[in-house]
């Protein structure tokens, strides 16, 4: 079988969510490059592939497919005995109301701040905004109240066990460290310890760590 190709940026975000998903279920890969700063996810051909012209996409022997999240469940589901994406109906109905929280109360803010915080880190030559970043991430805190009340409770946000939901909130839940001090930032509020608890979890695996400098072909793990 051909190993499975990862067409993306070796910086790009959302690269970065399926590389860190596919080292978190040992999936050998190939990054293939897409050169995005030459236009190359406009081209016909790149086009014709993703029609909305978005990295990334992956091509798994033939089968392609993009959108993130569902190029993660997709590839959860092929390997479903590291129970990523539970399969026990009850199981399985907490893991999409906790996948459907991250969609719906965290990724909307914390990607608006997370994306422009990352490009000043990144020293990127593109425009940011100090009200975008300073509106959502109000926003953002008064969201991770909610997740302090359910991780109070237990140790992930679907139960006691790792899922993809918990693995979606990066690497923006990284990115909106990027304002003041990390060890006082959103994600690491005294006042919140049980995200505090959970975050440094996620940031501390080895799926997250394995591409700090950038994504790249994994072959072995």
């Amino acid at each position: 079988m051909a190993i499975l190709k990862l067409h993306g940026g070796k910086q790009a975000t959302c690269t970065r969510r399926v590389a860190t998903v596919l080292h978190e279920l040992q999936v050998p890969f190939e990054l293939i490059e897409v050169d995005v700063a030459n236009g190359a996810h406009k081209s016909p051909e790149y086009l014709k592939i993703q029609p909305f012209g978005q990295i990334p996409y992956i091509d798994d022997d033939g089968f392609l497919l993009y959108e993130t999240r569902a190029i993660c469940r997709y590839i959860a589901a092929k390997y479903p005995k590291y129970g990523l994406i539970p399969t026990e109906p009850k199981a399985n109905a907490l893991f999409e109301q906790a996948a459907s929280v991250e969609l719906t109360n965290f990724d909307p803010s914390a990607s608006k701040a997370g994306l422009q915080l990352w490009i000043r880190k990144m020293g990127y030559p593109f425009p940011t905004d100090d009200k975008i970043i300073a509106d959502n991430l109000e926003t953002l805190e008064k969201k991770l109240d909610a997740y302090e009340a359910i991780l109070s409770k237990q140790r992930y946000l679907a139960g006691e066990t790792i899922t993809l939901a918990d693995i979606f909130h990066l690497p923006y839940g990284v990115f909106v460290t990027y304002a003041g001090s990390e060890s006082d930032s959103v994600m690491n509020r005294a006042s919140r310890p049980n995200v505090a608890r959970w975050y440094k979890e996620l940031i501390s695996r080895p799926s997250w760590l394995a591409y700090l400098d950038g994504v790249t072909t994994t072959t072995a793990y």
